[in-house]
């Protein structure tokens, strides 16, 4: 395994995991890093992020992984036996569910890193009939910045195969129209994937999606939000100096 990138995914799961966060309480959440365009580095079942070991990653075979992804529904213990047989050290425990989803999102140009959580507000509203419209609009600058223009929606699908397959075709829909990798994937009913070049990115992303969420909810007590219109989202993406800052930060 590659040692810098160990660490640098340890860190990332330490941070998530901080229990004064409320981002991944228990077991829940995981997290990701390239290795190489044939191998990933995952979180294993069951496994806390918030104390997460170096015995309890598992580096798995991507292109195993990615194979399962065409066939959208497949029985739970063929799914197991693939989890299992993806891993390079067959000694190694075995990888979270969503490692499937994990797989292909690393594909993806400039991604390096991904972390799975579920924080507290952000569920709130991905809980309720207005998750797609945190999901698709914007409030603040700061946030588009960091969040980027838009996330990626997904409606509600069974963790595992089918959740990942619906994760890959919504996210392929956002590069058609975006471009680009989204920085946020929201899970309606569940919770929030970020990905990045840095680990550094993915949490910015996880903490303004929540400071986001709050917004949204404090704003919708007082009969709104009042969200930015397209050409004021497009310009903030668009400025110099806001990029320049977005490298500073993430």
């Amino acid at each position: 395994m590659h040692d810098d990138a160990l660490a640098a995914l340890l860190e990332l799961s330490h941070e998530i995991g901080r229990e004064d966060r409320g981002f991944a309480l228990l077991g829940e959440g995981n997290t990701s890093a390239r290795l190489s365009a044939t191998q990933f580095a995952v979180k294993a079942s069951g496994a806390r992020l918030a104390t997460l070991r170096p015995e309890e990653v598992t580096v798995c075979d991507s292109p195993r992984l990615l194979a399962l992804l065409d066939r959208k529904h497949l029985p739970d213990e063929l799914i197991e036996k693939a989890l299992l047989e993806a891993r390079v050290d067959p000694q190694a425990r075995k990888p979270s569910i969503e490692a499937l989803f994990h797989a292909w999102l690393l594909t993806l140009e400039g991604v390096h890193f991904v972390g799975h959580a579920h924080p507290v507000h952000t569920v709130q509203i991905l809980c309720s009939p207005r998750a797609r419209d945190f999901a698709e609009h914007r409030m603040f600058p700061d946030e588009i910045v960091v969040c980027g223009p838009a996330s990626v929606y997904v409606p509600y699908a069974d963790p595992g195969l089918p959740l990942a397959w619906q994760i890959r075709e919504r996210t392929k829909d956002f590069l058609r129209e975006h471009g680009a990798a989204p920085r946020l994937i929201l899970l309606q009913n569940h919770g929030v994937i970020a990905l990045g070049a840095t680990p550094r990115a993915v949490l910015g992303a996880l903490l303004m999606a929540e400071k986001a969420a709050r917004i949204f909810a404090g704003a919708a007590a007082m009969g709104g939000p009042t969200f930015l219109l397209p050409q004021h989202v497009e310009r903030i993406t668009a400025r110099p100096d806001e990029a320049a800052r977005q490298r500073q930060l993430l």
